[in-house]
C-alpha cells in the first residue's frame, strides 16, 4: 500500500525496513515480486531470484506514498503473478502490508474476503501486516488474513518487524495446517460452568466443526496458540455426538476433551486429533511459567477493557504474574510486555 494515508513515519517507512530485513532471509530458491497500489496498481519489481539482493533493495527503497487506495486491484495483481510462478510443493504467498484504508475500487470488507478466499483455493495464502494508528482498520485485515488461509500481524516498531519477518519468518510464511479448528468438551461431572476467555471473534456453531466446508484458522511452522478458559469445578447438544453426554457413563477424573480438526496445507480433508485432560489440582502459584504469563497478558486485556469479567484482578496482580513468569526470556518478548504493563500502571486512574 503506497497510498497517502501510508506516509507516516509508522507506516510505509516502516514496512520497508521489515521488507528489507525479510530480504535478507531469502535465497537463490526464492522468488519474489513487488506490486504497489495507490489510485492504480503497478509492479514495481517483476520475480526476481532472492539472490539478486540488489535489485529488490532497490525497489524498495524507490516506494513512495501518494495518492488514494484502490486495494482491490493491487491484490488481484499480486496474486496474478504468485500464480503464473506458483512453485508446486512450496510456500507461495501475498503478502500484503498495509493500514487497511481503502478509497476507491473494491472498498467493501466482504467483498475483499471474497476476493482471498476465491484466491486461497488456488494455494496461494495470504499474509497481511498491519500498521499505523488512529485510522487502523485492524478488524478489515484480521478478517482478510483469516479468509485468505493466512496470517495477521501488527507491526508498530522495527524490533516487532525483526520478530515477525526474521525470528518468525518460517511461521509467518510456511503454513503447516490449514483450517485448524479446536473444540472443548466439558465433563458435566467435574465441570460446572466455563467461559472463553479471548478469541470471542473465532467462535463457531459445534454443528461447524465437523463441516470441512467451514472455515478455520491456519497455523505456520513453530507457532503456538494459546487459548484460556475459565472453569469453575463440578454441576449442547447441537447434532454432535458428546463423549461425557453420550457415552459410557464413567469417564473418570477427566475435566476435559479436546478435539482438534485440520486439514493438511494442500489437502480438503480434515483430520482429527482428540486429547483428554485431567485436573492434577495444581495450584496458580504452582503452575507452569507459561501459563502464568498467559494469565498475566489476559488480566491485562481485562483490565484495560474494563471487563466485568476481570473479577478481583488487579494491575499488582498482573504485573506480580507476568515478573515471576519472566523464565529465561531469550528474545525479551515478556519483558517488553512488562514494561508495557508497569507504563499501564502508571497512567491515572490505573496505579492499583
Amino acid at each position: 500500500d503506497v497510498s497517502g494515508s501510508m506516509q507516516p513515519q509508522n507506516r510505509l517507512p516502516l514496512v520497508k525496513e521489515g521488507l528489507r530485513m525479510l530480504t535478507e532471509q531469502l535465497s537463490g530458491d526464492d522468488r519474489v515480486a513487488i506490486v504497489t497500489y495507490a489510485g492504480t496498481s503497478g509492479v514495481a519489481l517483476h520475480s526476481t531470484t532472492g539472490s539478486d539482493k540488489a535489485s529488490i533493495q532497490s525497489a524498495i527503497a524507490g516506494l513512495q506514498a501518494g495518492g488514494s487506495t484502490n486495494g482491490g486491484q493491487g491484490i488481484h495483481t499480486a496474486y496474478s503473478i504468485a500464480q503464473q510462478h506458483f512453485v508446486k510443493g512450496g510456500v507461495n504467498r501475498v503478502i500484503l502490508a498495509t493500514d487497511g484504508v481503502f478509497h476507491v475500487g473494491v472498498t467493501n470488507r466482504e467483498q475483499l474476503t471474497q476476493i482471498v478466499q476465491a484466491r486461497a483455493k488456488s494455494g496461494v495464502f495470504l499474509t497481511v501486516l498491519g500498521v499505523g494508528m488512529g485510522n487502523f482498520k485492524d478488524a478489515t485485515l484480521e478478517k482478510l488474513a483469516d479468509k485468505g488461509n493466512g496470517n495477521y500481524a501488527y507491526i508498530d516498531s522495527l524490533a516487532e518487524a525483526k520478530k515477525v519477518l526474521v525470528d518468525e519468518v518460517r511461521g509467518t510464511l510456511a503454513t503447516v495446517a490449514k483450517d485448524v479448528k479446536l473444540q472443548l468438551e466439558f465433563n458435566p461431572k467435574t465441570v460446572a460452568s466455563y467461559r472463553q476467555i479471548g478469541y470471542e471473534n473465532r467462535a463457531m456453531a459445534a454443528r461447524d466443526f465437523l463441516d470441512d466446508r467451514k472455515d478455520g484458522g491456519e497455523l505456520g511452522a513453530g507457532h503456538v496458540v494459546t487459548a484460556l478458559y475459565e472453569v469453575v469445578p463440578r454441576a449442547g447438544h447441537d447434532g454432535v455426538p458428546l463423549k461425557y453426554q453420550d457415552g459410557p457413563a464413567g469417564v473418570s477424573g477427566e475435566l476435559l476433551t479436546v478435539h482438534v480438526r485440520y486439514k493438511q496445507p494442500d489437502g480438503e480433508i480434515s483430520r482429527e486429533l482428540e486429547v483428554p485432560v485431567r485436573d492434577a489440582g495444581t495450584r496458580f502459584a504452582s503452575g507452569s511459567k507459561d501459563l502464568r504469563f498467559a494469565a498475566a497478558v489476559a488480566g491485562f486485556g481485562m483490565l484495560l477493557r474494563g471487563s466485568p469479567y476481570r473479577g478481583t484482578t488487579t494491575w499488582a496482580n498482573v504485573e506480580g504474574w507476568a515478573e515471576d513468569a519472566l523464565g529465561a526470556d531469550a528474545k525479551g518478548y515478556r519483558s517488553e510486555f512488562l514494561g508495557l504493563v508497569k507504563r499501564a500502571r502508571s497512567l491515572s486512574g490505573f496505579a492499583q
